[in-house]
């Protein structure tokens, strides 16, 4: 097999493996009838939002080097968990799940730092913390 059909081989693998991560946690999902009435259109909104960029983001054209596409792939998936982390702040009334959002974002954020900086990359501007979104536990 040639390196570039390998390339494509490893590049389709890797989103085949992602798109199957996406599937089971959209299977996963609580069923629509458990968020609040007026939170769950916006929630909802803002979740499909973030899939849909994660998906698009980690769709990237292979470079070669096994460590950078892993990098490009998943540092737009760790996003996606942080943007949907923070809808859970926003809408989210289980307290047990808001904390668990917070910790999803604040560990999400260090990967992609550590991500990012394994490859030679400058770390990207993070998001704002999740102890000073406005719904926050204090």
């Amino acid at each position: 097999m040639e390196l570039a059909a390998k390339s494509r081989y490893r590049s389709t693998l890797g989103l085949a493996v992602a798109a199957l991560v996406v599937a089971a946690g959209a299977i996963a999902c609580p069923v629509p009838h458990r968020a609040t009435g007026s939170a769950h259109a916006p929630f909802m909104a803002e979740n499909h939002a973030a899939m849909d960029k994660m998906m698009e983001s980690m769709a990237i054209t292979p470079s070669g080097d096994v460590d950078r596409d892993f990098t490009a792939m998943m540092v737009p998936h760790h996003q996606g968990a942080i943007e949907m982390a923070q809808a859970e702040l926003r809408y989210g009334r289980n307290e047990q799940l808001r904390r668990l959002a917070q910790g999803i974002i604040v560990t999400q954020q260090q990967e992609i730092v550590a991500m990012r900086l394994a490859v030679g990359q400058p770390p990207a501007s993070a998001a704002p913390s999740p102890s000073s979104h406005p719904k926050a536990p204090k």
